[in-house]
């Protein structure tokens, strides 16, 4: 005689079963963790040993103790640095720079991306071929200056985010990405009247975030590192980016120490190392602050469920 409960329990479905990691899956696993913090750990160590020393007394700098946590905990660094009106005003123009620069090669890249990837488009190997032919071979230094002068850009903004509008590598990673779209999204869009520019727009750049977003951080980490541009292109300390100002902080503190010679050229480089750490650290911070939000958009499967089969 068969019970309810026992009929009950035989409808049930069976509990599944795990299955387990090999041995060596898991010492795999293992050691790609320990390599991985190794790394991790190596990357870090020379941030947070500038870091230090930023907050460390010049004693101590001198002295070569500072490791990875601060020795005689000083402010005074950051409120001289912070307190040069020069130094904000080389950091208001990195951050007009970046921002303009920034919108304008993602304008021009994306546009510019986007043609490549239809092959239906006249010439299309012959403005890859274009693109390409740049990574490789320019004008030169003095050529490129003399062409900036005589555009009369000099002193101006348009001397740095210009000429490096558009990055060649950043345009091929984004071209590669619109050609592995499906074609049937954009066919639907036409045929419910949208436009090329009202399916790049509304169907293409929403899809896109994920690599927009990524380029967006190349970007803009390229345009607040530069200083070589403005370096060449411009005379006016005012004009300076921060990256300027830093590369000229430690170039004075350079030649001071040279100059002095002796024990007292190592005390004086020393002590610039303490300028030089404050001034790191206030100018790789909005990066580092950018970055987090940015980055859920790296691992995100924008794709996913977008064309059903």
């Amino acid at each position: 005689m068969v019970t309810t409960t026992d009929t009950t329990a035989s409808r049930l479905p069976a509990k599944p079963v795990g299955i387990r990691d090999s041995l060596s899956y898991r010492i795999f696993r293992v050691v790609n963790a320990v390599i991985l913090i190794g790394v991790m750990l190596v990357t870090l160590y020379p941030f947070v040993n500038v870091l230090a020393q930023s907050f460390s007394s010049e004693g101590y700098i001198i002295s070569g103790q500072v490791n990875l946590l601060p020795r005689g905990f000083n402010t005074e660094t950051y409120k001289v640095v912070m307190g040069d009106s020069l130094f904000w005003t080389n950091y208001r123009n990195t951050v007009v720079y970046t921002v303009v620069g920034t919108a304008i090669a993602m304008v021009l890249t994306t546009t510019f991306a986007y043609a490549l990837s239809k092959k239906r488009l006249k010439w299309r190997t012959v403005f890859i071929g274009i693109a390409v032919f740049t990574m490789f071979f320019n004008g030169g230094l003095i050529p490129n200056y003399i062409l900036i002068k005589s555009l009369g850009m000099t002193n101006t903004i348009w001397a740095i985010v210009l000429p490096n509008a558009i990055s060649v590598f950043n345009l091929l990673v984004m071209k590669a990405f619109f050609e592995n779209l499906p074609e049937e999204l954009e066919e639907a869009a036409s045929m419910d009247g949208l436009t090329t520019y009202g399916i790049f727009a509304r169907i293409v750049l929403p899809l896109s975030k994920a690599v927009l977003a990524t380029m967006v951080l190349f970007y803009a980490v390229s345009f607040w590192n530069s200083w070589f541009q403005a370096f060449l292109y411009m005379d006016r300390a005012e004009l300076y980016p921060v990256t300027v100002y830093l590369r000229n902080l430690i170039a004075g503190a350079t030649n001071a120490a040279s100059v002095s010679g002796g024990a007292g050229a190592d005390g004086l480089a020393q002590v610039a190392a303490n300028i030089q750490a404050v001034t790191i650290i206030l100018t790789v911070l909005p990066i580092i602050c950018l970055y987090p939000f940015l980055q859920k958009y790296f691992v995100s499967g924008v794709m996913l469920g977008s064309v059903k089969g």
